[in-house]
């Protein structure tokens, strides 16, 4: 049975409540959480072709809420470059994986509302869930999310509050009605079983490359979901003697907001002191995160696999959307992030995520 685990202090809850964070510090939880038996590559010949296939390995099971999601194709860019085409799912980005659980969840739970935040592609996929579900939701996204993303939020029937500063504003305004009895609080962030789902990107990359993984992922971090994700799929995989080695997991940030990759060269375990720089305005919206709440988890992460963080510049982003476009993929400004980083690496073997449609946001201006 999982249970919510606080990794700060140890704190415990059960997974049937409503209660969104640790009462004590207010942070996120983890879950406490074992694999229901060892998956093996030869089972997964005839199974459900998607995400749920890796039923040992999920928290959940047997969902009503499923859209088909997960099984995106592995592509060659390049000779030692793949790309994981996660736009291609229902609602045209990676948070699927993640959104799934939490609707799951929510649905067996029955809460009166479901809140989520985003700035744009969680919201969008939190909000197709619940309709799946029947669930009524309320996301919470920052003035200026792009108006293609805010229009699909209310075609899936969510009630859209626009709040006014950056996506930190955004999440307080969220956390705060999460408070309120009944509600089950959609965070991408602080429920870790979007966690859970997210790491199904690393499961399918695992099998489609039969049975190991490349020598690097690379994925763009904002809140660290992918990220954090692919640190627990590479954890399991190795623990059940599947893979041999973990590859390096290599974090790319926005150089205009770069909080995490300036605390990894730093040389620290969590978040710079002070105020820091002003996040500066990026067209990789999806991961300007000045102070992602799970920082020290993803920090830990990245030096546990042997990564490192890379940054990119807006002409980069520019540029890396133009080129794969000219390869024939339309990808939103955050998805092509990872490309612009490693793309032109010869020297070994790294998959990047192509994690969001190109209609969501339009061409770089």
């Amino acid at each position: 049975m999982a249970t919510y685990l606080c990794p700060q202090d140890g704190t415990r809850a059960d997974t049937t409540a409503l209660t969104w964070c640790c009462p004590v510090c207010r942070g996120p939880w983890d879950l406490d959480f074992e694999p229901a038996g060892r998956l093996s590559f030869n089972s997964l010949s005839g199974r459900v072709n998607s995400l749920w296939r890796y039923e040992e390995a999920l928290p959940l099971s047997s969902p009503a809420t499923s859209l088909g999601e997960g099984r995106t194709p592995l592509v060659p860019l390049t000779g030692t470059v793949s790309a994981k085409l996660d736009f291609l799912m229902p609602t045209l980005s990676f948070k699927d994986r993640g959104a799934v659980m939490l609707a799951e969840l929510a649905r067996r739970l029955s809460p009166e509302r479901v809140v989520a935040d985003s700035s744009g592609n969680a919201g969008t996929a939190v909000a197709a869930y619940c309709a799946r579900a029947g669930l009524p939701c309320t996301v919470y996204v920052p003035e200026g999310t792009s108006p293609k993303k805010t229009e699909q939020i209310r075609a899936h029937g969510a009630h859209l509050e626009i709040v006014p500063g950056d996506r930190e504003a955004t999440a307080l305004a969220a956390r705060a009605a999460a408070d309120s009895p009944g509600t089950f609080y959609a965070s991408h962030v602080f429920n870790p079983y979007f966690l859970h789902g997210t790491k199904t990107y690393v499961y399918e990359m695992w099998e489609d490359l039969g049975g190991r993984l490349p020598d690097a992922i690379a994925v763009p971090v904002g809140n660290g979901t992918l990220l954090l994700g692919a640190a627990l799929a590479t954890a399991e995989l190795h623990a059940q003697g599947l893979i041999d080695e973990r590859p390096a997991l290599v974090a790319v940030q926005a150089e205009a907001v770069s909080p995490l990759a300036a605390a990894f060269h730093a040389g620290t375990d969590d978040l710079l002191d002070g105020p820091g720089r002003a996040a500066a305005p990026t067209l990789a919206e999806g991961i300007a995160i000045p102070r992602p709440p799970r920082a020290r988890q993803i920090l830990a992460a990245v030096r546990e696999s042997g990564g490192t963080f890379l940054t990119v510049t807006e002409d980069q982003i520019r540029k890396a959307q133009l080129d794969l476009a000219a390869r024939g993929f339309y990808v939103e400004t955050t998805g092509v992030a990872c490309w612009a980083a490693v793309g032109d690496w010869t020297d070994r073997s790294v998959v990047v995520p192509l994690c969001g449609a190109g209609l969501k946001t339009g061409l770089a201006p």
